[in-house]
């Protein structure tokens, strides 16, 4: 029985550590590695406005999801870090 419990405990342990790592999907990923480490920093300091002190590449709520997209969307229109914050 304690076995059962003590797998348990380290598969929801694996699960909650893992989830904000998956938060963005490959999907998403912009092909410019340069462009993408931007969306990354850019998406790491904007809080969702959903969930309670995540950002949004975190995030795994459908708004996050969404500007994670929008950013993504404004840098390979050509804004700059500022325009899309400010934004």
């Amino acid at each position: 029985m304690n076995k059962i419990r003590a797998l348990t405990l380290v598969v929801l342990s694996y699960l909650i550590y893992i989830q904000p790592i998956m938060a963005v999907q490959p999907n998403e990923r912009l092909a410019d590695p340069l462009l993408e480490e931007r969306a990354r920093i850019l998406s790491q300091n904007i809080r969702c406005l959903v969930c309670q002190n995540q950002s949004i590449d975190d995030s795994n709520a459908t708004l996050a999801k969404d500007l994670r997209a929008l950013v993504r969307e404004k840098l390979t229109a050509g804004a700059t870090n500022d325009e899309i914050l400010i934004f």
